[in-house]
C-alpha cells in the first residue's frame, strides 16, 4: 500500500480546521470527499499538524495511504480538480520514503503571523491577517520575544483544552519584523502547544502598544499560569508555512 506526501495550502476562512469533526466542515473534510470522487474508497489522511478553526497555511504536509498506487503528479491533478471551488490547493505531490509519517517524522514547524499596522481595515486581506489601528512598536516586540525563545514551561501560552502530554517545549526561534504596513511575528519549534502561537503573538502586541515590557513577558512566563496570559491573539493572521523532515 503506497503512502503518499502531500505539499498544500488553504484558505481557513471557511473551516472549523484541518481534523474532520461533528461541528462544522474541516479542510479534511473537503479533501476526502474529492478523493472520493476519482477513488472507490475513502484513505486515512494524517496532517503534520493541525489547524484551527480560520487558521490558513501555505506548507501544510499531509500523507495518504492509498490501496492503489498512482503517478505523483496524476493523484495531485486530480484532486486539485476535484476540490475546485474549495479554497485548497495541492502544491508537490510524490511517493513518501519507507516509514515516513506526516506527523511524527516532522523535525519542525514553521508559523507566520502577520499583523496589519494601519488605521484602515484590511479589504483584499480580510480575515487573512489581524487588523491593529494602533502604532506598534517592533522592535519592542522583537525585543521582548527573545526571553520567550528556549526551553521552557509555556503552560502560560497553551490553551486550557490542549491535549500535549507536557506544557514544556523548545522554542527555536521568535522574530518579529515590520514589512510595509504590517509587522510579521514568525515562530519555529519541533512542536508548538496549542495556541501557543497566538497566545504569544497577543502578549507581544501588549509590548507594541506599550502596555506591556520585556520584563512583564518575562513574569507571565514564569508565572506558568494560563491567567497570567496577556491577550491570545484572533486565528486569521496566523499561518503554517513549513513543515521540516530529515
Amino acid at each position: 500500500m503506497p503512502r503518499y506526501r502531500l505539499t498544500i495550502e488553504y484558505d481557513g476562512t471557511p473551516y472549523v480546521g484541518w481534523q474532520r469533526q461533528v461541528n462544522g466542515y474541516t479542510v479534511q473534510e473537503a479533501m476526502e470527499t474529492a478523493l472520493s470522487k476519482f477513488i472507490r474508497s475513502t484513505p486515512a489522511l494524517m496532517a503534520a499538524g493541525r489547524t484551527d478553526t480560520g487558521v490558513h497555511a501555505t506548507g501544510q504536509v499531509i500523507q495518504i495511504d492509498m490501496a492503489d498506487e498512482f503517478e505523483p503528479e496524476r493523484l495531485m491533478g486530480a484532486l486539485n480538480f476535484h476540490l475546485r471551488p474549495e479554497p485548497v490547493s495541492i502544491l508537490e505531490a510524490d511517493i513518501a520514503p519507507e516509514g515516513w509519517h506526516a506527523r511524527f517524522s516532522a523535525t519542525g514547524r514553521r508559523y507566520l503571523y502577520r499583523i496589519l499596522n494601519r488605521r484602515g481595515p484590511p479589504a483584499v486581506d480580510m480575515n487573512r491577517v489581524w487588523h491593529v489601528p494602533v502604532p506598534l512598536d517592533a522592535d519592542a516586540m522583537h525585543d521582548a520575544a527573545r526571553v520567550l525563545v528556549g526551553h521552557h514551561d509555556f503552560t502560560t501560552f497553551r490553551a486550557q483544552q490542549c491535549q500535549s502530554r507536557s506544557p514544556v517545549k523548545t522554542l527555536d526561534a521568535l522574530t518579529v519584523s515590520r514589512v510595509g504596513e504590517e509587522i510579521h511575528v514568525t515562530a519555529a519549534a519541533r512542536s508548538f502547544l496549542h495556541h501557543q502561537v497566538r497566545s504569544m503573538v497577543g502578549t507581544l502586541k501588549l509590548v507594541g502598544e506599550g502596555k506591556w515590557t520585556k520584563a512583564d513577558v518575562k513574569a507571565a512566563l514564569d508565572a506558568r499560569d494560563r491567567a497570567a496570559l496577556g491577550l491570545n491573539a484572533p486565528p486569521q493572521g496566523l499561518y503554517l508555512t513549513a513543515v521540516t523532515y530529515d
